[in-house]
């Protein structure tokens, strides 16, 4: 069903756990896994605005990188030790919001699935902060897979899996749209 996988992480607990699900679905499905990391420039804008702050930016830009491949290896070793082998790649989003560069990456690698981990974030924080994860929910063209880690619960950690699939793909028990 699935061929395409694109998962993005970011190295957080919620993009890990997402990634230990897109590794299972595409052992299961035998699909070849993509895993992207985004370099989010837009967190630095504050820095733009003084001229002081652009050998700053510059310098800030580049830990970005350099701790988004290191992410990127990382994802890669786990998938191999699981059996799945991983392309890698990173993208810088360019004033654009992160999930705008999920999004394009999903239809520039023609993903059939994305699997994502969110933070779940309720209230003031998911105001202030937003959720990528959300606006790749709402406007994906493909199926999305989203997984968080609940809170703990009695001392233990619950995980939880929410997916979505796009009306044009939904089909009727026939199989049929």
């Amino acid at each position: 069903m699935y061929r395409r996988i694109l998962v993005p992480i970011d190295g957080s607990a919620a993009s890990m756990i997402g990634l230990r699900h897109a590794i299972g679905l595409a052992k299961d499905q035998r699909a070849r896994l993509r895993v992207l990391n985004v370099v989010d420039d837009l967190i630095m804008a504050p820095m733009m605005v003084e001229p002081s702050g652009a050998a700053d930016f510059t310098y800030l830009l580049e830990s970005l990188k350099k701790e988004g491949q290191k992410v990127l290896e990382d994802a890669a070793a786990i998938a191999g030790k699981n059996g799945v082998k991983a392309e890698t790649v990173q993208v810088e989003s360019r004033g654009r919001p992160v999930s705008d560069v999920i999004l394009a990456e999903a239809r520039r690698s023609h993903a059939d699935v994305i699997v994502m981990g969110t933070h779940g974030r309720r209230g003031l924080n998911r105001l202030l902060l937003g959720s990528d994860a959300e606006r790749v929910l709402r406007d994906a063209p493909v199926p999305v897979l989203l997984t968080r880690r609940e809170q703990p619960k009695r001392g233990a950690a619950k995980r939880s899996v929410k997916t979505r699939v796009p009306a044009s793909r939904r089909t009727t028990a026939r199989g049929r749209p």
